[in-house]
Parts: C-alpha cells; structure tokens; sequence
C-alpha cells in the first residue's frame, strides 16, 4: 500500500488511508483492496478509475491470420454500431490482450479505462444481444486514423 501512496494518483489519499487503515500499509494493494470490498467498504472504490469494479468477461480473437491484421474495427450489436476503434499494430493484441481480458491493474485509476468500459459493456451486451466483431483490414497508419475520425463523425455510437 505504501509504495501505491506515493504515486501522483493516488498521493491525494494518503493521509486519510494512513488515518483509517494504519495496520494495512504493509498489505499489497490487491488484498487490501479486495479486503474492504468484501467488508463492504467502499473506500476501495477510490483506487480504481471509473469502470473499475464492474463485471467483466472474456473473449477472443480466434483467427491467427486476423490477428496479424492492423486497421479499424467495430462491435455491433442488434444492428448498431456500438463502438468504432482504431489498432495501428495487431488485432490479436488489442482485443485479445486488452479488450478480451481485464487484468486487475487495468482497474485502477492509472489503469486502462478504455479496456474496462469496453470489455463491461461487451460482457453486459453478450446477456441480452448478439455482438458482433467487425474487422477493416488497412496498411497505412494515417490512412487508419483519418478514416477512424471519418467513421465516428458519421456514426452516432450509442453508449458502449
């Protein structure tokens, strides 16, 4: 807990952490984290960044030659785009190693928020709809962002 403290993140937190959790500093922050959740405290929730407690699932990119692929991609679910997204390196590695699956470290407030609410919502989605992964193979990094800027003006994304 303590080498979490010093952290520009977190620092605003320290002294009322010290106050109400003197024999915790020592804990690693996971445990101490999911320690008061288990006892209902709420005070863990000031780790972690906004979509950091919500459920979560995990999902896969199948296709060795797909996730090999770079360019814009886009989940739709019950007909509607969801969410347009740009990969300028691989696809296998943005969803299957960010969106696809949640690490706790992506919880906190220096985490990767963007993975949270998407995978959240995805999982949330999967209950009730159909979702849909939909892939635009491209070469050029400019050509990508351009386009991904193009398609998002154009596109009312609904909530996801």
């Amino acid at each position: 807990m303590e080498e979490t403290l010093v952290h520009n993140r977190y620092s605003h937190l320290d002294g009322e952490t010290r106050e109400k959790y003197p024999t915790s500093l020592t804990m690693q922050i996971g445990d101490f984290l999911l320690d008061l959740k288990n006892k209902g405290d709420q005070y863990y929730k000031k780790f972690l960044n906004q979509y950091g407690d919500l459920e979560y699932g995990r999902f896969l990119m199948e296709s060795e030659e797909d996730k090999q692929l770079k360019g814009l991609y886009a989940y739709v679910t019950a007909g509607e785009v969801k969410y347009i997204g740009r990969c300028l390196d691989q696809f296998g590695k943005r969803i299957n190693q960010g969106y696809g699956v949640i690490h706790p470290k992506n919880c906190f407030k220096d985490g990767q928020a963007t993975n949270c609410h998407l995978n959240a919502q995805i999982t949330k989605e999967q209950k009730v709809n159909e979702i849909s992964l939909y892939l635009l193979p491209m070469t050029e990094d400019e050509e990508i962002k351009t386009l991904e800027l193009e398609l998002k003006g154009l596109t009312v994304l609904s909530g996801m």
